[in-house]
């Protein structure tokens, strides 16, 4: 049969991981990106700017502290305000696994990874015998939501080919007030891959993916009208050696995000604002990379060794007037490369004891290829200047199954080091007061975290808690200078920071076929070079929800709240968004229902914001003059209430 009906929330499978299938239904409305599905993670939420590609925060923690990953390779997006961050190019329900380990807990992944790492995955296919496999679904909803999705795999016990597509569409929304918030958004992605499975322990995969798409922003100066995205990829695997040599993997990417922004495709320019003419500007971000793991089994001991590299180009151009900047040459800006090795170990103590521990070591290297800078072309005094640094990272920690072999708990304590991305040192208009530029004077980041958790699995209740404190020295920060987001001078300065909070859920199913679940987040941020709250910090969120599930018939309920944020930084955030003062607490109630026609057929169904609230994210940016907002920051609210319609069938 298929799964569960509908997700509204995920648990810990392991330690700091949490695991899920993102082609379930999940409520609020089935996601249209990697952000929007990350939201059912306790702990994550997501810079909101209208109806589609938000940026998502985990902890309060944006931008590369995230290692995003899809199939294990990144899409690092090009445009210079991460209008099309690594999770716009990410359609979940093409994917098999969400994965996220939270913190600075693994050293596998790639550099950074401070607040945690986060990878959408296919699986491999195996067949017995020659065979077919479809998945498919169908989603109506209010605002003209419309998505279809398919993803047929056909193959023999040696060979196997998957095809997977994507399309998803609405337009703009109201809000709880009645008004309309300019969000629309067209996408459409495509992934085939083609496998050789000589036998069970062995896979060969190459893999080819393409996508476009546009999006109308509330928020933005500029809409995106292109999201066009080239994919290819290659894959080994073999396992069950049995020698020490237990398994070894490998894998090559090529990713290419060609992403166009513009202020006259989805709107009309603004005569009174920072760009009165038309103006369009084409990013491009070229990212190849490739990773090689070996894992080892000594006795009680299990190893996984590797190395990771990673080069990336990003290039530009803008022009003013329509349809007018593709006839205009690129011109290259930057330069990255990462060279990582690392190994990460489990020590079976006894059969209830572990320790785990990992490090890694980076040397990663930015070249700076900016001839001029900021709107009246000025010299770059960094041109063609180098950047090297070597970054170390590790963690350790203990893991311990109680008497009662449903109770763990774990401690550790991990360090990250980070090296400034391309947003930290090429978006900002100044850097650190005795720099010449960001470029030149923003230091690589450093959090030093620790680690609590405890979980149990009983027959009719599960509960889990987890809590961190971290200190990050030379923590990146914006500040934002005179007015709103476009046409502001923005700066960025390291200074050192404190953190801390946790997450909690419970589940008890009090009777056959009943469940109920509740979920808690907190994220705790302090300047301490200023004594000040650190901006973006989300405010608590609670979840409570009920469901009642026959295996045909299903029902749900889901009530959210948030606390109203106070402790705020006004004008200092990140690359995307900034504190724009006090927020207010809110509620909002959805629900949730399902039919199983057999075992391949399900019709779900859902309304969100029941009572039709009216409110907003902390977490937001704010309204553009362009479409009527005032010059005082005003967030962007949410969709009133929405109900959708989703028919899903497997084969």
């Amino acid at each position: 049969m298929l799964d569960a009906v509908v997700v509204t929330a995920a648990a810990p499978t392991a330690p700091l991981v949490f695991e899920t299938d993102p082609r379930l239904p999940r409520q609020p409305v089935p996601a249209s990106d990697g952000a929007d599905y990350l939201k059912t993670i306790p702990g994550f939420t997501a810079i909101r700017n209208g109806g589609s590609n938000g940026d998502p925060v985990l902890r309060g923690m944006f931008g590369s502290r995230l290692n995003l990953l899809s199939n294990d390779g990144a899409m690092p997006g090009a445009c210079p305000a991460r209008m099309d961050n690594p999770m716009s190019y990410v359609a979940p329900e093409t994917y098999d696994r969400l994965i996220v380990i939270k913190g600075p807990q693994t050293v596998q992944w790639g550099p950074g990874a401070s607040a945690g790492t986060v990878r959408f995955t296919r699986e491999p296919e195996v067949f017995d015998a020659p065979g077919m496999r479809l998945r498919g679904s169908l989603l109506a909803g209010a605002n003209g939501r419309n998505d279809q999705t398919l993803d047929a795999t056909a193959g023999t016990p040696t060979v196997y080919a998957r095809i997977g597509a994507n399309r998803s569409q609405a337009d703009d929304y109201r809000d709880g007030n009645g008004d309309i918030v300019p969000s629309l958004w067209k996408k459409w992605s495509a992934d085939a891959s083609f496998g050789w499975t000589p036998d069970r322990d062995t896979l060969l995969e190459a893999s080819v993916g393409a996508g476009d798409g546009e999006a109308r922003y509330a928020g933005r100066g500029m809409d995106g009208v292109q999201f066009r995205r080239s994919s290819y990829a290659l894959r080994f695997e073999k396992k069950n050696l049995g020698g020490v040599l237990d398994a070894i993997e490998a894998n090559a990417y090529s990713n290419n995000a060609d992403h166009v922004m513009d202020n006259y495709t989805l709107r009309d320019p603004n005569p009174m604002g920072p760009m009165p003419m038309a103006m369009a500007s084409n990013v491009d971000r070229h990212t190849t990379g490739g990773r090689a793991a070996a894992t080892w089994k000594l006795g009680q001991w299990d190893i996984v060794t590797g190395l990771d590299t990673q080069r990336s180009r990003h290039r530009e151009r803008n022009a003013m007037g329509r349809d007018s900047v593709r006839k205009l040459p690129w011109q290259t800006d930057a330069n990255f490369s990462n060279f990582g090795m690392f190994s990460e170990a489990t020590w079976r103590i006894t059969s209830q004891q572990r320790l785990v521990a990992g490090a890694r070591v980076d040397r990663a290297r930015v070249r700076d290829e900016r001839e001029s800078v900021g709107m009246m072309g000025m010299p770059n005094p960094t041109t063609g200047e180098t950047r090297r640094d070597t970054l170390h990272s590790g963690f350790l920690r203990f893991e311990q199954t109680l008497s009662d072999p449903s109770l763990t708990w774990y401690a550790g304590i991990g360090h990250a080091e980070r090296m400034p991305d391309y947003w930290e040192l090429f978006s900002p208009n100044m850097g650190p007061a005795d720099a010449v530029n960001a470029f030149a004077g923003v230091a690589p980041e450093k959090t030093t975290q620790l680690d609590l958790g405890l979980q149990y699995r009983g027959t009719r209740v599960s509960a889990w808690v987890s809590a961190y404190a971290g200190r990050i020295r030379d923590y990146i920060l914006f500040t934002y200078h005179e007015g709103g987001m476009m046409g502001a001078m923005s700066s960025v300065a390291n200074v050192d920071a404190a953190i801390r909070g946790g997450e909690a859920g419970i589940e008890f199913r009090p009777a056959a076929n009943w469940k109920l679940e509740g979920t808690l987040a907190y994220a705790w941020g302090e300047n301490r070079d200023a004594d000040t709250p650190l901006p973006q910090m989300p405010p608590l969120d609670a979840r409570l929800s009920v469901a009642y599930d026959t295996r045909t018939w299903s029902f749900g309920a889901l009530l959210r709240g948030v606390t109203e944020q106070d402790r705020v930084s006004i004008g200092q955030g990140n690359v995307v968004g900034r504190d724009l003062g006090k927020s207010a607490g809110f509620v909002t109630m959805a629900i949730n229902g399902g039919y199983r026609f057999d075992e391949r057929l399900l019709l779900t169904a859902g309304i969100d914001n029941l009572f039709d609230r009216d409110y907003s994210e902390h977490l937001n940016l704010s309204g553009s003059a362009d479409f009527g907002y005032p010059a005082d920051p005003v967030r962007i609210h949410e969709p009133g209430r929405t109900g959708w319609l989703k028919l899903t069938y497997s084969y």
